[in-house]
């Protein structure tokens, strides 16, 4: 969105920047922080809040701020804010109670927190910026009614995949082509992947393990592909996706899907595996009209009937600050359900589970997530995969095999569990 640069411009102009606090201290909250401080005119970092205040402290002097401060009132953080320093804290609701805080980030990647942060920050009257599409793709339709309500944005970001192809759908069109397929272009895909086969790459990088094992298991594209599916109305054309193997360059993956089929069962969300240009995103597209078919052929992109448009990268918390400024200045949404859930992720085994496993969380041992329709889920009770963490299997699951709520016994009290009730309940399905 190019227009950003404009209006944060004149912000930074009038000495009024964009005040940004950060939920959470991990890999992408540090770079994120660091972006907005050095290059990101028209916008600054007034508060981290982490669990962990010491790393919250590591965040800032990461970025070089030196004038930090441990706050634990919202007088405290405004006095904090006037004075030109930084402030920290474990309490959300201190700056989602201040008035010199626009927008929140919520950079956690915990589903059972990140709706805490969420519904904290609407009750604030905050625009919410989300870097997890765990707790958006497990109850992101219930909880954008609660921002809709408020009036405020929700929104997931520019520069994940998710972001980079929802602007791509947008763009593809706004110039009269209609998207066919939503894909993402992944390296790799192995469903056992687990913490100890993905240690040495997370040290490597600086990230968590957990994290990195999500990327791998093939839980985090799932997720992702879900929330294209949720703000488009794309379904999933099988349990997990087609996810081709193609190691041939995008444009020519069009050759991988039958045209006639896609109309007539309407939009997909996918992906392929080794496709060059990699890491990125695709959008495979048609149009019905010959003039503009004759024209699309002679600006290279063939003949059709599908024409292939990518984005050859995706840079992350490089991006983040482009849907800060799209919320808080020119109320526009990267990212969001349109409605109710068209598609879920639902819980894999990753192994053998026997009575009495406690389910460890994203990117462990025990459990995969894979992109399903929300029909078919509610219709076989299966169980979401951002719910899976901390429950306990009272009937064996072989695996690969599909977990349902009848194989699960849910912990009591889980604010997650009653949102995903309600967002049940609101549409049934």
């Amino acid at each position: 969105m190019i227009i950003v640069d404009r209006a944060l411009a004149e912000r930074a102009a009038a000495g009024n920047p964009v005040r940004v606090a950060v939920v959470g201290a991990g890999f992408m909250a540090q770079g994120l922080v660091n972006q907005i401080t050095h290059s990101v005119p028209g916008m600054e970092v007034v508060a981290v809040v982490a669990r962990r205040p010491d790393r919250a402290r590591a965040v800032l002097e990461y970025a070089g701020i030196d004038d930090v401060r441990s706050v634990d009132s919202v007088a405290s953080l405004d006095a904090a804010m006037a004075a030109g320093a930084v402030g920290i804290t474990d309490d959300v609701t201190i700056v989602t109670g201040s008035l010199g805080v626009d927008a929140l980030v919520e950079a956690t990647g915990a589903v059972g927190y990140g709706a805490e942060v969420i519904l904290a920050a609407i009750a604030g009257g905050k625009h919410t910026i989300l870097l997890n599409a765990e707790v958006d793709g497990t109850v992101g339709p219930i909880l954008q009614t609660y921002a809709d309500r408020a009036g405020v944005i929700l929104t997931g970001t520019d520069g994940d995949q998710p972001g980079v192809i929802a602007n791509l759908v947008r763009f593809v069109t706004s110039i009269g082509l209609t998207p066919l397929v939503a894909g993402n272009i992944k390296g790799l895909q192995d469903r056992f992947r687990n913490p100890t086969t993905q240690e040495g790459f997370a040290k490597q990088w600086g990230q968590n393990v957990h994290m990195v094992t999500s990327f791998a298991d093939g839980t985090k594209i799932s997720f992702e592909q879900v929330l294209i599916a949720n703000m488009f109305g794309f379904t999933v054309p099988k349990r997990g996706m087609n996810g081709f193997d193609w190691t041939g360059h995008i444009d020519d993956a069009v050759s991988l899907y039958d045209h006639d089929a896609l109309r007539a069962s309407g939009p997909i969300v996918d992906y392929v595996v080794g496709a060059k240009p990699g890491p990125g995103v695709y959008v495979f597209a048609t149009h019905d009209d010959p003039k503009q078919q004759h024209y699309l052929n002679l600006y290279k992109l063939g003949t059709g009937p599908l024409y292939s448009f990518y984005t050859p990268y995706h840079l992350c918390h490089f991006e983040v600050p482009l849907s800060v400024a799209r919320a808080v200045l020119c109320g526009d949404t990267v990212l969001a359900p349109a409605g109710g859930p068209v598609a879920d992720v639902i819980t894999m085994a990753k192994r053998d589970l026997a009575v009495g496993d406690v389910l460890d969380g994203l990117g462990g041992y025990d459990t995969y997530g894979e992109a399903e329709n929300h029909a078919v889920v509610r219709a076989e009770r299966l169980l979401p995969h951002g719910l899976a963490e901390g429950c306990r299997v009272r009937r064996a699951v072989a695996v690969d095999q599909a977990v349902t709520y009848d194989d699960i016994e849910i912990p009591e009290g889980r604010l997650i569990d009653r949102l995903r009730a309600e967002q049940d309940a609101a549409w049934p399905g």
